[in-house]
């Protein structure tokens, strides 16, 4: 039940003060993960915030605020964004992932009509809890790299990833009152201060390359043609991200105890994650979704606000056209984001074995067994079908996908070990 959270979903922190700063705990959480995938595809970053903090006001306006989650910019489009940006320029892309945003749409209608039942039927505990579980440990090579424990490092990341991972914990244990629920503020400040000593960041040139006030780079639709070239390319992977949508927020029920798949109801988490992808490419962002790592902070500070995740969102917006702000939170390194996704990505993996415990799923019976054995093998072995040139069924979706299809035609027979 909510009672579990120290403030609730649809409550306020006791000040301005605190408000702020449970804020800032999750544009932290988000930036590391929003502003990689403009990078890696060319999109512009301070759009890409713009788009993460407006679509999460929308997603919060379409859900009547009854859900603390946070969108940011998500990875499944990627390769397609890359490719179609590369053959046919950025205009298809955005036409493409303004597609994907009218499939939600259109998915969340169908809900509405038909109700969720029928997810619930080919989505149950022994599905989604492996589903959950993949999610959180296919994250699990990204913290372990970026805290540069992989042995490809030098003894200085590690170090760092160590001083900010042993501030997570001991602040999360330790701590009293206000600072027990901002622990990864309280890292990220001790991580920061650790890579400034140990020579992993030049403060001389934090802010090379950036004006204190600048404008994003937006590509309004009705700016360029509209190019309908890689529709094709972008439409599956739409179907794919639904899954992890329900899943996502699966895991965020079984923080703060709430089933938002009932309520607010899947038709209208999906039309908010929906309209949020089509806004961000109409304005020339990526897609959004729901992000993880915002999960595992209300996870681990149990602070669940919906008041919080807005405000982290005008912050987001805001970021947009503050170079500074931006220059110093790229500045951090990847070992103190590294030292806190340990906990993050654990959490959310941790949460999947929550699901199917408390749905008392019998894993003596050899039926659950070989489902969620594997999807397991084939979320976390790197297990790949591929649907056309640009876009494929990986991870934890091709897991999905395989865990839907043994539960509905494997026989419901008691066979136990």
């Amino acid at each position: 039940m909510e009672e579990k959270m120290l403030i609730g979903i649809q409550e306020k922190p006791k000040s301005v003060s605190q408000w702020i700063i449970l804020s800032l705990q999750h544009v932290f959480a988000m930036f590391g993960a929003t502003v990689l995938v403009p990078l890696l595809t060319g999109l512009d970053v301070s759009v890409a915030l713009v788009a993460s903090g407006i679509g999460t006001l929308i997603y919060i306006a379409c859900t009547k605020g009854k859900v603390p989650v946070y969108l940011g910019s998500s990875f499944a489009y990627i390769g397609a964004i890359s490719v179609a940006g590369a053959s046919n320029g950025f205009s298809s892309a955005y036409v493409g992932l303004m597609v994907v945003g009218l499939i939600y749409a259109i998915v969340a209608t169908v809900i509405r009509y038909t109700g969720n039942g029928w997810i619930k039927k080919i989505l149950p505990p022994v599905v989604i809890g492996p589903v959950i579980i993949i999610i959180g440990l296919s994250l699990a090579p990204v913290a372990i790299s970026s805290a540069g424990f992989d042995g490809a490092s030098g003894w200085e990341i590690p170090v760092v990833a160590l001083f900010t991972f042993g501030t997570v914990v001991a602040v999360s244990l330790l701590g009293k009152g206000f600072f027990r629920i901002v622990p990864f503020l309280i890292a990220i400040v001790v991580g920061y201060i650790a890579a400034v000593i140990f020579g992993l960041v030049d403060l001389g040139t934090v802010l090379e390359g950036y004006r204190f006030l600048q404008f994003p780079n937006f590509s309004f639709i009705g700016t360029y043609s509209l190019d309908f070239d890689a529709v094709l390319m972008f439409a599956p992977i739409a179907f794919v991200t639904i899954a992890e949508h329900i899943g996502d927020h699966t895991v965020l029920g079984e923080v703060t105890g709430k089933d938002f798949i009932v309520d607010p109801g899947l038709e209208n988490t999906l039309m908010g994650d929906g309209l949020a992808t089509f806004v961000s490419a109409a304005i020339g962002g990526p897609a959004n979704t729901t992000y993880g790592e915002n999960t595992g902070v209300v996870a681990m500070t149990r602070v669940g606000s919906v008041y919080v995740t807005g405000l982290a969102a005008i912050f987001a917006i805001s970021l947009g056209f503050f170079g500074w702000i931006q220059a110093f939170i790229t500045s951090i390194p990847w070992a103190v984001i590294g030292g806190m996704t340990i906990v993050l990505y654990g959490l959310i993996a941790a949460n999947g074995v929550k699901v199917l415990i408390k749905a008392k799923v019998n894993l003596a019976n050899m039926r659950n067994l070989i489902i969620v054995s594997t999807m397991l093998v084939i979320g976390l072995g790197g297990a790949g079908f591929p649907i056309n040139d640009a876009v494929g069924l990986s991870g934890m979706s091709l897991a999905a996908v395989v865990g839907i299809a043994l539960n509905l035609v494997l026989p419901k027979i008691e066979v136990e070990l």
